[in-house]
């Protein structure tokens, strides 16, 4: 310290994870309008942009030679395959607004909340839930973006991450969007 100003307070990781389909993008849209002061961290993605998606605002989309030099650089907090592309989360701005104090949320699956688990285990961890597994498998065919062997596969993914609920410290169950989001909001709140 300084001229007798304080460091700014680094602000608390909120880990949002939960199957395809659930609708933590549908979730954290709604925590934006609600709390637009938090700070929603942009993944990046081997896969192709679906329609509507633009490069840097849902995801960035990347090469896997890009994917790989960001890895080789340890320029990603976590990373982890699922349904054959990669997915990962940038180092950098997350810990530039964690430490400028600001309320930080990553929206990634299992694999990647467990290495923040490991890594940063001060993080709050929440598991955004399906109120049906039909419901889930409902969404997921409404979203028209799988085949017949893809949906099968996210289904069984869904099984596997909705039994790690015990790694998460908060359960929400995503059956009103904006009571979800409400909700994840204070736990962010609660947090910072």
């Amino acid at each position: 310290m300084t001229s007798g100003t304080a460091d700014p307070v680094r602000a608390r990781l909120t880990v949002l994870s939960g199957p395809s389909g659930v609708g933590k993008g549908t979730v954290v849209a709604e925590v934006r309008r609600l709390y637009p002061h938090v700070w929603v961290s942009v993944s990046c993605t081997t896969r192709k942009p679906r329609p509507g998606e633009s490069d840097g605002v849902q995801y960035y989309f990347l090469t896997d030679a890009q994917f790989d030099q960001l890895i080789v650089d340890d320029e990603l907090l976590e990373y982890a395959t699922f349904a054959g592309h990669r997915y990962g989360t940038p180092r950098k701005p997350v810990d530039q607004h964690l430490a400028a104090g600001r309320p930080t949320v990553l929206e990634i699956e299992l694999q990647g909340a467990r290495q923040i688990r490991s890594s940063m285990p001060e993080a709050q961890f929440v598991l955004l839930a399906p109120p049906s597994m039909r419901e889930l498998r409902d969404r997921l065919l409404g979203r028209r973006t799988e085949g017949p062997p893809d949906l099968e596969a996210r289904m069984a993914r869904a099984e596997i991450e909705l039994a790690a609920a015990d790694e998460f410290d908060q359960v929400i169950v995503n059956d009103d969007v904006e009571r979800a989001a409400a909700e994840l909001v204070t736990l962010i709140e609660a947090a910072s």
